[in-house]
């Protein structure tokens, strides 16, 4: 992919250790990388992803949950003026435990990305390995999509998937989507980033750039700079 003309400025917002968030930091370290990581927010000043944002340059942000008990609302325009204070244009939730309201997402359309670990539609929520060892499913894994107002529910991006073996613990089965969802986030990101995304009522397509600069044939080659995400791991 050539160096866009511009990087969108994005927010990754967290509630925790932040894995993905430092691989999205990795992945935007590359100049050619389509998304500038302008932010990391967390609502909760005790995240430990804070301190791996800071020693890397990156701005941070608290704005603690706790403080605002029920008033979500509240707690939302807090959060929007912090993403908006640093000129923010995309939203990447990494791990952010806040369900967001349908206001907020509204306004954050197709600007809002999320990563789940599972093969969504199956299992939303928490504790999706317990409940696919549970299920005695072959295959699990992580989506990546588009945020709308029902949880873990909106377009898919891109989707990769880990066999489930006969002798996985929880933490087996963790490890080994772990290293999935960090070579997914930053292909999807990537993609949202370059304007190759197009959505259509409930389906997400990711299209190659035609020589006239148009969105044109789906499924882009992989981006191995961001990952390397393979055809067969990217959702149409």
């Amino acid at each position: 992919m050539p160096r866009p003309a511009r990087r969108l400025r994005t927010a990754v917002l967290i509630s925790g250790r932040g894995s993905n968030m430092a691989a999205l930091l990795e992945a935007a370290a590359n100049p050619d990388y389509p998304a500038e990581i302008a932010l990391v927010l967390s609502n909760r000043e005790d995240a430990a992803g804070l301190d791996h944002a800071r020693s890397r340059g990156v701005p941070t942000a608290v704005v603690e949950s706790r403080v605002f008990g029920r008033d979500r609302d509240a707690f939302e325009r807090a959060l929007e003026g912090e993403v908006r204070g640093h000129g923010v244009e995309l939203l990447a939730l990494a791990g952010f435990m806040r369900v967001l309201t349908a206001g907020f997402v509204a306004r954050w359309q197709d600007r809002l990305v999320n990563i789940h670990p599972s093969l969504l539609p199956a299992f939303p929520g928490l504790d999706t390995h317990a409940r696919a060892l549970a299920a005695g499913v072959k295959l699990h894994g992580c989506t990546v999509h588009l945020v709308r107002a029902g949880v873990d529910d909106g377009p898919i991006l891109a989707q990769a998937a880990v066999p489930v073996l006969p002798d996985d613990t929880e933490a087996d089965l963790a490890a080994r989507v772990l290293a999935e969802e960090h070579r997914l986030y930053p292909a999807a990101l990537a993609w949202l980033a370059a304007g190759l995304v197009q959505v259509e009522e409930a389906v997400a397509r990711i299209a190659a750039p035609s020589a006239s600069g148009a969105l044109a044939n789906p499924l882009p080659d992989p981006l191995p700079e961001w990952g390397g995400v393979p055809k067969s791991g990217a959702g149409s």
